[in-house]
């Protein structure tokens, strides 16, 4: 029995330390307990992981929640689950398919003729890391659901935003955006080897830099605009990452690595928090890392970089001069004299 004592007890102090460890990086829960009755909440892919908690979690303090989801049978069943677990009647699975221009314009058109306004806009939806693929309108699938879907999806919506001011647009973008690169001659991966993990870098770089620009374009209109880290979460946005490739790192590494990131119910509390807090009143263009605020890396500070990349996303989507989407993104127009 000896044998084993030292074996258990090196796996007992590296389990607790795990476990304090966790505790420390989640951030806990938000500290804020203001309600939001009353008030018109967006969330984009709020069917499962930190959409759905977020919205459960919005769901209890009253505010009415429209859950924009692609799978509506998956959207209808967390749409019931959260109104039966809060008792809140005013939660709506909505048609939103981020990958489809057709279907964001649809989606946005709805919203601005039922809603009578859009307090919060939670642009929560995402892909990770995953294979080379296009969406409907042939844009590479990271740069067109999680920049160029929300970036379209939260034009249309703004008008609808300010006419609801104070209000407030949070962006989810994710701590790799510091090794991420905006690639103005190739956004699409058209004529460079594809690299899924720098594809991915670029999308959630193009979050923060969307925040940025949305952020100065809005001053004084009573519109809020940050982007988030939530941290790292359990949910099945990592199903493509390397873990879940090899037996090795499922049946070894997953374990600890478990131990190690949050719930998704924990996932959920930067947007909470960024949604509700009475000290985020009028606080906007900042980037959070789970609840705290944190410079972002430095390509995420160019001004000009963000602005050209809001002109880019602008005819990509189709938003000037009623321009058709085009992924094409060869050599682009001269920058403007002085930039």
């Amino acid at each position: 029995m000896s044998r084993y004592v030292i074996p258990i007890s090196v796996f007992g102090t590296v389990a607790g330390s795990a476990v304090l460890i966790k505790n420390r990086v989640t951030g806990g829960r938000c500290p804020s307990k203001a309600g939001i009755k009353g008030k018109t909440v967006v969330i984009t892919g709020a069917n499962t992981g930190i959409g759905k908690e977020t919205a459960r979690e919005l769901a209890s303090r009253g505010g009415r929640i429209i859950m924009g989801c692609r799978d509506m049978e998956k959207c209808e069943a967390a749409a019931r689950e959260i109104r039966g677990k809060t008792l809140n009647p005013h939660v709506y699975a909505c048609q939103l398919d981020l990958a489809s221009m057709k279907s964001i314009r649809e989606f946005a058109e709805r919203i601005n003729q039922e809603e009578k306004s859009v307090d919060i806009l939670i642009n929560n939806a995402g892909v990770m890391r995953c294979p080379a693929g296009k969406t409907e309108d042939g844009f590479d699938m990271q740069l067109g659901v999680n920049h160029l879907g929300h970036f379209l999806l939260t034009n249309l919506l703004l008008e609808k935003l300010k006419d609801s001011a104070p209000s407030r647009v949070i962006n989810l973008s994710s701590l790799a955006h510091i090794v991420g690169k905006i690639d103005f001659d190739d956004l699409n991966w058209e004529r460079k080897k594809f690299d899924t993990k720098q594809a991915y870098c670029q999308s959630k770089l193009a979050n923060v830099l969307f925040s940025r620009e949305l952020a100065k374009r809005l001053e004084g209109t009573g519109v809020t605009v940050n982007a988030v880290h939530p941290g790292v979460v359990a949910t099945d946005l990592g199903r493509h990452t390397g873990l879940h490739q090899s037996q090795f790192s499922t049946t070894v590494l997953s374990p600890f690595f478990s131990m190690l990131v949050k719930s998704p119910e924990l996932g959920a509390q930067p947007s909470v928090f960024l949604a509700v807090a009475e000290e985020m009143a009028g606080v906007t263009g900042r980037y959070y890392d789970v609840m705290t605020e944190k410079e972002p890396a430095p390509q995420a500070l160019d001004d000009t970089a963000a602005r050209r990349l809001w002109e880019v996303s602008s005819r990509l989507v189709g938003l000037q001069a009623d321009t058709p989407p085009q992924a094409t993104t060869g050599p682009t127009e001269p920058e403007p004299a002085g930039n």
